[in-house]
């Protein structure tokens, strides 16, 4: 009877419910399959502590305040910023591109938003440069996945919560990875712009350097009161996503581009997405309590003991999942499914939680632009209208690069652990 789930589930999702609901419902199935229907009456509790957790708390007010500094006229102060910086460099406004997700990714933590953002703005000028549609949404979508890493980033926030690992030990883990990223994907772009004559930005098409400075210094803000407020003791995580918001509104007054609608319409998206996290949260209680009746972490462990997988070969395998995992599922469901399960087995290992969370999360960041389902993928597609499958061929190299990024994460764990050893939040790890 059990075999019967996997089926239902499907069922459920052809029928075009919402994943939660999928989730959820193919849940309660299995308890009534495994002839543990009776542990349904505890289930609410299990949900309640599952979500009852302060970290999460952060969340919304992060996702808040990235959703008014995108709408609040921020975008082209960055932009700017990046164009004075390294729009001289051949393939300048490749450069930029890369530079922009950067400074993005200490506002919205993000990778759709990044993505969406810098399509409408970028891609036009790269194409009425030269760059072929295919090559500069490449671009777009394979440097928003740097969102995600530099703090402050909703999915390690998110993982923090799942195995109660310090988030800030995390957002401090995620600068250099993030900041190794951009600098790979800055090789590459020199590379495409050398074969391929990519032009460089003249002196007079690139805004002068300390004007554009200060005009951006109200966004740059942002990333260094978060950051900055954690690392010295000032304030929790929660507590920073807190001021990021007031920070963020004073910045939007700044930039003159947030009136009453479009805060509205922040709001109610920030809502939205906050409400269906927490719900596939809840969803995957469900799921998880099932498993832990089962003793599947249990199983899971015993056969990677009789496999004679030892910490580095459980590593590898655990990110090939982790790879096809993204390809397919959006990055918090594939975080709530996999972790509980998977995870523990690599910390039983000697994995570092706040290292095997970076690489996690930087793995799953990867399936948001490779094939068939990359959700940036298919953002920057719909918004630039390049056809999907030139895109996707297109960003195959850079998805390379980031799967080598991935390996040298792995390999070299104190690139992650070298910052939040030294400001001594590792718990003496």
């Amino acid at each position: 009877m059990i075999a019967l789930v996997p089926v239902a589930a499907v069922v459920f999702l052809a029928s075009g419910l919402a994943l939660a609901y999928v989730i959820g419902g193919s849940a309660v199935l299995a308890y009534v399959a495994a002839d543990k229907a009776r542990y349904l009456a505890i289930l609410p509790q299990q949900i309640f502590s599952r979500i009852d957790v302060f970290a999460l708390m952060a969340m919304p007010l992060f996702i808040l305040a990235g959703e008014i500094m995108n709408r609040g006229g921020v975008t082209r102060a960055l932009i700017d910023l990046s164009m004075a910086l390294v729009g001289r460099l051949r393939g300048g406004l490749g450069h930029v591109n890369i530079m922009t997700s950067v400074f993005f990714a200490g506002i919205s933590g993000s990778a759709v938003a990044d993505a969406a953002a810098l399509s409408n703005t970028l891609v036009p000028a790269m194409r009425e440069r030269g760059y072929t549609d295919a090559y500069a949404s490449a671009v777009t979508a394979a440097s928003s996945i740097i969102g995600p890493i530099v703090p402050p980033s909703i999915i390690l926030i998110f993982y923090g919560a799942l195995m109660q690992t310090s988030v800030t030990a995390l957002f401090l883990a995620g600068i250099l990875p993030g900041l190794l990223l951009a600098g790979a994907l800055f090789v590459v772009n020199a590379v495409f712009a050398w074969r391929h004559d990519h032009p460089r930005l003249e002196k007079g098409e690139t805004p002068s350097l300390l004007p554009t400075l200060l005009r951006s210094g109200p966004a740059l803000i942002l990333p260094v009161v978060i950051v900055g407020g954690i690392v010295l003791g000032w304030m929790t995580p929660t507590e920073a996503a807190a001021v990021a918001v007031f920070v963020a509104l004073v910045a939007a007054f700044f930039y003159e581009g947030l009136d009453r609608k479009s805060l509205g319409q922040g709001l109610k998206r920030t809502v939205t997405l906050s409400g269906s996290i927490f719900m596939i949260i809840t969803a995957i209680a469900a799921l998880g309590h099932l498993g832990a009746l089962e003793r599947l972490p249990e199983a899971i462990s015993s056969g990677v003991t009789e496999l004679g997988l030892g910490p580095v070969g459980y590593m590898i395998l655990l990110n090939v999942l982790f790879l096809f995992a993204g390809m397919v599922l959006d990055v918090p469901v594939a975080l709530a499914l996999l972790v509980p399960l998977l995870a523990p087995v690599a910390l039983e290992q000697g994995a570092d939680p706040v290292h095997l969370g970076i690489v996690l999360c930087f793995n799953l960041c990867i399936g948001l632009v490779s094939p068939p389902l990359g959700g940036c993928l298919l953002v920057v597609s719909a918004v630039t209208k390049t056809n999907y499958w030139k895109l996707a061929r297109a960003v195959i190299p850079f998805v390379l690069v980031e799967i080598v990024v991935l390996g040298v994460l792995v390999a070299f764990p104190e690139i992650s652990l070298a910052i939040p050893r030294a400001f001594g939040v590792l718990g003496g790890r």
